[in-house]
């Protein structure tokens, strides 16, 4: 199993880098089971993901004057919560797995959580020459067996003014190689402070903004080399698009100020099993099995944030929590020009 650095890249490949030593098994219960505890596994990593990824798109409801440029770094923490870490896996929902003990149904874990004891499953599969098997395998973990409960990312933002009231911005996070392993993010938003349309002489005490906003983010990961299953160019590639919607209430102070938001992120997920896998009982039979699946997920839900934003010349800081489906934590350094 791969041990990759970030953890963001661990969430977003975690199916790969804990389940593909499964594969062999879950393949041989036939492409539809072996996609339909795929899709439960690994959704509530996708949504924690696209929310994660959401986060810090602004810093305060005023926008800077015009042709003003900011710079920002911002951390983020998206918290896990203990009923993603696990879905209940209903054998009549499968066609050829069942526990050992012939439950009817267990709590699993998903790729943010850990299945401590191991669960395991037995697996029925067609064999040509000795008819109908069976095999004992244990289910895949997650990411809370290595004690992990948030989900980390770190963006660059850049923001540039061209109107009065407007600030288009950027967020990028660098595509990041480790070894076999391919992870990278980027985004395009507008912010547009409505109150610096009105009239001078009917200038608000708070501002009031719009924003909306598109993320994007892919991996990949090749694990040909390292997979115990023979076959070719195996590899997992995941993409999160997501847009963001915001409306923002924020003060007008000189130096420190709090703002307030609510919001809505739609999102689209996709994570693809692909290349050639040869399933084989070991002895008389084998098959090729060719990009096995795709899995489709959406991800929806409203958000509300809370900040506050201190700004020291150039310099400034800003701090916001937000709640919603994931809740999450944020920090920001922002200099502007």
């Amino acid at each position: 199993m791969k041990k990759i650095g970030f953890v963001l890249i661990a969430i977003v490949l975690t199916f790969s880098s804990n389940a593909q030593e499964n594969i062999d098994d879950l393949l041989a219960a036939g492409i539809d089971d072996a996609k339909r505890f795929s899709t439960n596994y690994i959704k509530p990593a996708n949504d924690g993901v696209a929310y994660g990824i959401n986060n810090g798109w602004f810093n305060n409801a005023k926008t800077p004057k015009r042709f003003g440029f900011e710079l920002s770094v911002i951390g983020n923490a998206t918290f896990i919560n203990d009923e993603d870490k696990q879905f209940v896996l209903n054998v009549s929902d499968y066609e050829n797995i069942r526990f050992p003990d012939n439950s009817p149904s267990k709590s699993v874990a998903t790729a943010l959580g850990h299945n401590d004891p191991p669960q395991t499953v037995i697996i029925t599969y067609d064999d040509p020459i000795f008819g109908d098997q069976e095999q004992e395998f244990e289910l895949p973990t997650g990411i809370g067996s290595q004690n992990v409960n948030l989900i980390p990312t770190v963006f660059l933002q850049a923001s540039f003014s061209p109107f009065k009231g407007t600030q288009i911005k950027g967020r990028f996070f660098p595509k990041v190689e480790t070894e076999d392993v391919k992870v990278g993010l980027y985004g395009l938003g507008l912010q547009q402070d409505f109150t610096e349309l009105l009239p001078a002489d009917k200038v608000l005490p708070i501002t009031i903004s719009g924003l909306v906003a598109y993320t994007h983010l892919d991996g990949s990961y090749d694990f040909t080399s390292s997979s115990s299953v023979a076959g070719e160019n195996q590899r997992v590639e995941t993409e999160t698009n997501t847009l963001l919607f915001q409306a923002i209430v924020g003060t007008r102070l000189k130096i420190v100020n709090f703002f307030g938001a609510v919001g809505y992120i739609t999102g689209e997920n996709e994570t693809s099993l692909l290349g050639t896998y040869t399933v084989s009982d070991g002895v008389f039979f084998s098959e090729d099995i060719v990009d096995p699946f795709t899995i489709e997920s959406d991800t929806k839900g409203v958000t509300a944030t809370l900040g506050a934003n201190l700004k020291l010349g150039f310099f400034g800081l800003n701090a916001a929590y937000t709640i919603a489906d994931f809740n999450s934590a944020s920090l920001g350094m922002n200099f502007s020009f």
